[in-house]
């Protein structure tokens, strides 16, 4: 186990240089750049923009070949010199995301904990219960889950969900655990419900049919016809064996649910990863841009080898050698 880890972990460094070249290329191919941005906003209409234009250029090291520029900045970012951004508070890219990154991996567990919670429990219930009529109010509600956008049902949670209820509005003001938990969980609850029902649609579907299939082996009925109780052959023999394909599906979604974190930071003005995202590429900057997708790419990585460590706790029989 431990060579494999040590394997997966050197992986990391092939895979991060192919994301982050890709993500080079990608930005070199968005239409205009941070200088038009600033041009238009802080360069008066009778000074000579193409020269300014050239001297930042020429600074940046744009009138270079792609391959040089993206090389330049690898060298840094292996020095822990992710850049500065071009806009705003001219903060460095790692200060930036030093403060953004607990917010967004704070709303991706909670949006992991409440989709495993309502998926795995209510799956299994609805293999055990197959045909019934709350089997097929489960499927229904799943494949609701799976129909509905995550932006619609947070603004109709807003705009009407919270005043019909005569709920308190959200705080605007985002607060950490160490500041007040209390208003933390408050201003994150509502984006992590949402998007943990995004999460759970699918595994549902996936846990029951996993179920199904284990359901009607074998062992499942040798066991009960040792006369094991009910609740012994779900959990110890059905469960475990039908849990390896969920975890994959787990796992994969950790992608998912920082692609959805983009959406509710931007509804619900979080603080975190995706808001800036956005920002940064509409104004360009093409280093907050670079960090961000670095950070991101780690966390997917990350969660894939957990879930593949997992495998083993859940499945003796699986080892790495």
């Amino acid at each position: 186990m431990r060579q494999y880890i040590i394997r997966r972990l050197l992986l990391i460094i092939p895979t991060m240089i192919g994301v982050t070249m890709l993500v080079s290329l990608l930005t070199q191919l968005l239409p205009g750049d941070f200088i038009d941005v600033m041009l238009a906003d802080h360069v008066g209409a009778g000074e000579d923009k193409e020269r300014i234009r050239a001297q930042w250029e020429e600074q940046l090291g744009w009138n270079d070949p792609w391959i040089v520029q993206y090389g330049n900045w690898l060298w840094r970012a292996l020095q822990g010199d992710l850049g500065t951004s071009f806009i705003g508070s001219f903060q460095t890219v790692v200060e930036e995301i030093e403060h953004r990154v607990p917010v967004t991996l704070e709303l991706g567990v909670l949006a992991l904990i409440v989709g495993v919670a309502i998926a795995l429990p209510v799956g299994i219930i609805s293999a055990i219960r197959q045909d019934s009529a709350l089997d097929y109010v489960i499927r229904g509600g799943a494949i609701l889950a799976l129909s509905v956008p995550g932006f619609w049902l947070a603004v109709l949670t807003i705009r009407i969900i919270f005043p019909e209820l005569g709920l308190p509005p959200l705080p605007l003001i985002y607060q950490t655990p160490g500041e007040n938990l209390a208003e933390n969980l408050r201003q994150l609850y509502v984006p992590a419900i949402i998007l943990g029902i995004g999460l759970a649609g699918p595994v549902m579907r996936l846990t029951r049919g996993e179920m199904l299939e284990v359901l009607r082996q074998d062992y499942v009925r040798t066991a009960r016809a040792k006369g094991l109780q009910e609740n012994a052959v779900i959990v110890r023999h059905a469960m475990r064996n039908a849990l390896i394909p969920v975890l994959t599906l787990i796992g994969l979604s950790a992608s998912i649910l920082v692609g959805g974190s983009v959406i509710m930071e931007s509804i619900f003005t979080l603080p975190g990863m995706g808001l800036r995202m956005i920002t940064a590429l509409k104004d360009r900057d093409i280093p907050v841009v670079m960090g961000i997708m670095v950070v991101i790419a780690l966390v997917v990585i990350l969660a894939n080898l957990v879930i593949d460590i997992a495998y083993s706790l859940v499945d003796p029989r699986i080892r790495y050698n």
